[in-house]
């Protein structure tokens, strides 16, 4: 395992990037933008109410309309398979005085929205949702009243849309939770002038909403989620290291690194003297250890963390020292992702011949150590199943066959030829076999 890498931008900034440009008052430019499906989400829905989104390329120039100038859509908003793109413009057109109707494909039109419903309607906007929890999703906003929300699940989108309903709406808003999550919102708040605040250990989150927002001027930093399936590979590789560069540096976001370093890899984090949007970034270099990687357990508290890359950690375990247990733990949300990946990730990993069993809010997996796996993965259509199945496909001995490669471009355009560069391997390689050693 050879090489230096920067992997694309990061999801998360990239969608908020496109969402905070438009509601800032003047020009905003962003340089280095996450050009996958589900932000191109994002840029359509954003397009459709009356923001000139161009096509998305490495640098973008935005003319923001401010707070306040949306305009209702023609027709309903499609958003793909998007989740973060319909929970945080639901927040956004909440503060508007029209009728807005979002749809998805049929894997997001599966996924509860009611979490996102509740406080919107406790703020004053209309809600109404198919069959009580998924979309189509009409929602009629207009005046809001302030809230002090309760958000039991922790989920930072949900956070973020009543953070960007109270931004248009022009109330305040609390909201308080059992555990701290990912904090992007927040920080491009800080970061274009408005007032937020946090107590309780970061539990809790204020808002008072500003008059207007400076616009944005950003260089998205590397996705953490996306250099875990490099740093998976390197981890697992017989030699060598692969070096992660430009990676956004959060702890809310570096829990996949921090298992992989508890399971005995060779994990080093550098952090770099200069920040984005108010994201910290870090040089991450990674090789595998000289005797082999050990289960670990991973519990509620760790989960926030790395909640994306869990299904490309129980990968990693099946590769663990044999017999060392790997148990994943109160992870209950992964069952209404893009699919149940804790359902999907045990079959496929039973497909292939790893020992593992079903929990119901987790996964407890046997190491196998360097036993050959071989096998048809089905993704589901879910980018996370196929790339982390596809690290495991990489490695020498392993004859892996994954059915759907591409919706890996959700999240990782570039995935399969990246993969390659760092094994020397031709990137339409369909398996491990094919793909051939790491070098």
């Amino acid at each position: 395992m050879r090489g230096r890498i920067r992997v694309p931008g990061d999801k998360s900034v990239s969608h908020r990037a496109l969402i905070f440009a438009a509601l800032a008052t003047g020009r905003s430019r962003v340089r280095g933008l996450l050009n996958a499906a589900d932000v191109r989400s994002t840029a359509n829905v954003l397009r459709a109410l009356g923001v000139h989104v161009p096509e998305l390329s490495d640098e973008v120039a935005i003319a923001g309309l401010g707070l306040r100038g949306l305009h209702s859509a023609a027709s309903v908003l499609d958003c793909g398979n998007s989740g973060t793109t319909t929970r945080l413009m639901a927040g956004v057109v909440a503060g508007y005085d029209f009728v807005t109707e979002f749809v998805g494909d049929h894997s997001l039109s599966r996924r509860p929205m009611r979490r996102v419903a509740q406080p919107l309607t406790a703020m004053g906007a209309t809600v109404a949702l198919a069959r009580g929890d998924v979309l189509p999703m009409e929602i009629r906003g207009g005046p809001l009243r302030p809230i002090d929300w309760d958000n039991e699940s922790s989920s930072a989108q949900v956070k973020s849309a009543i953070l960007l309903a109270g931004l248009t709406g022009g109330v305040s808003v609390r909201i308080s939770a059992p555990r701290p999550s990912r904090d992007h919102t927040e920080r491009f708040l800080r970061a274009l002038g408005a007032t937020v605040t946090e107590s309780d250990g970061g539990r809790a989150v204020t808002l008072e909403p500003p008059v207007s927002l400076r616009p944005v001027d950003i260089a998205v930093p590397a996705d953490p989620s996306s250099a875990a399936y490099l740093a998976a590979l390197a981890a697992l590789a017989d030699e060598g290291e692969i070096v992660l560069e430009d990676v956004l540096d959060s702890h809310y976001r570096d829990g996949f690194f921090r298992a992989l370093g508890r399971m005995g890899a060779r994990v080093n984090r550098a952090p770099l003297a200069r920040d984005s949007a108010g994201d910290a970034l870090a040089t991450y270099t990674v090789g595998a250890p000289a005797s082999g990687l050990r289960g670990i357990s991973i519990e509620v508290g760790d989960v926030s963390a790395m909640i994306d890359e869990l299904p490309l950690l129980a990968c990693v375990a099946a590769r663990a020292a044999v017999g060392d247990e790997t148990v994943v733990t109160g992870a209950s949300e992964l069952r209404v992702k893009e699919s149940d990946r804790i359902s999907v990730t045990a079959a496929n990993l039973r497909a292939v011949g790893a020992t593992v069993e079903e929990l119901q809010d987790g996964l407890r997996i046997v190491g196998a150590g360097r036993t050959p796996l071989r096998g048809h993965i089905r993704t589901h259509g879910d980018h996370r199943i196929a790339m982390a199945f596809g690290v495991l496909a990489a490695l020498a001995g392993n004859e892996i066959a994954i059915d759907d490669r591409h919706c890996a471009d959700v999240s990782y355009p570039g995935f399969w030829e990246d993969l390659a560069r760092a094994t020397g391997a031709a990137a339409d390689s369909p398996s491990g076999s094919a793909m051939g050693e790491l070098a």
